[in-house]
């Protein structure tokens, strides 16, 4: 049970990561310790998996797919943004910059924690690490794509928005937004219950959680250094979106306003500055706390 209760809070972390604008969770479970694990159970969700539940194997279908780890993950992830979002909200609405110095402090010190799993760098990690850093920062400057609501676009739109949702620097509303979709997918269609929209969306979304994360588990066991080289890349590269001093640039989706780009600018050297350092500070240690002190390293299938 307190291996559970600790999936729980890590999960609650990641609900945390996506009430922030232009983060995503994967970069929290990356961080916590627990992606990869997730993804393997994710993985082990196919047909086979169904028929020991349809068979009243429930033992063995709870085993196979890690349930309670997932249940544990998604329930903390769940209860902490119902919980949480008025409470981030507020924070960015009357501190942003000490909120963002925060966070900023936390991907930082992340960067080095992450990599530093890497068992050997060489020419090829490198390259991937390299790789991850400039797709993440792409994504920080793109410029939003027009609204197009073609059935196979849409489905690319499901596939792309849930990738990005597991891939750590990336999120999931920031790449809508980019594809253009945004507001004919996450407002008008939910809002009008539209299943023309929807039905595409949600068949790209299954295909492409099941497709992916067979294809990250893959790439995980066949080359682990470079993969964590690469998203350890996406973590840096998403910097730019987390950076204190920007004002967010923002476009009206119906009676919503989503951030569609940000504008930086160099912090001046005040009161406000040494806070925000201070604060950045108190990030790297909460991580370098969490690696020294309350770390598990868990393995797929384990209690």
């Amino acid at each position: 049970m307190k291996a559970y209760l600790v999936f729980f809070i890590k999960g609650m972390a990641v609900g945390i990561a996506n009430i922030i604008p232009g983060v995503s969770g994967g970069t929290i479970a990356l961080i916590t310790g627990i992606f990869e694990r997730l993804i393997h159970a994710l993985k082990s969700i196919d047909l086979q998996a169904f028929k020991m539940l349809f068979s009243g194997k429930w033992k063995s279908f709870t085993q196979r797919t890690d349930l309670y780890f997932l249940l544990a993950v998604f329930s903390g992830a769940i209860l902490a943004i119902v919980l949480l979002a008025r409470v981030f909200g507020f924070l960015f609405a009357e501190y942003p910059v000490y909120i963002w110095s925060f966070f900023f402090g936390l991907i930082i010190a992340s960067v080095y924690f992450v990599g530093k799993t890497v068992e050997r760098w060489r020419l090829s990690v490198y390259l991937f690490f390299l790789l991850g850093t400039a797709i993440a920062m792409m994504f920080t400057f793109l410029t939003p794509a027009t609204e197009n609501s073609g059935f196979f676009y849409l489905m690319i739109c499901g596939v792309v928005a849930v990738c990005s949702m597991i891939l750590p620097g990336l999120s999931g509303s920031f790449v809508l937004i980019l594809m253009g979709n945004y507001q004919l997918v996450a407002i008008d269609a939910i809002n009008n219950r539209d299943l023309t929209i929807l039905f595409p969306v949600f068949i790209g979304a299954v295909l492409g959680l099941v497709g992916f994360s067979h294809l990250l588990s893959w790439v995980f066991k066949k080359f682990r250094d470079q993969t964590i080289a690469a998203l350890t890349g996406f973590i840096l590269g998403s910097l730019g979106v987390i950076w204190p001093w920007k004002n967010p640039v923002e476009q009206a989706f119906g009676d919503k306003m989503k951030v569609v780009g940000y504008e930086f600018f160099a912090p001046n050297m005040d009161t406000e500055f040494v806070i925000a350092l201070v604060i950045m500070l108190v990030g790297i240690f909460s991580i370098w706390l969490m690696e020294r002190n309350a770390r598990i390293v868990e393995k797929p299938g384990a209690d």
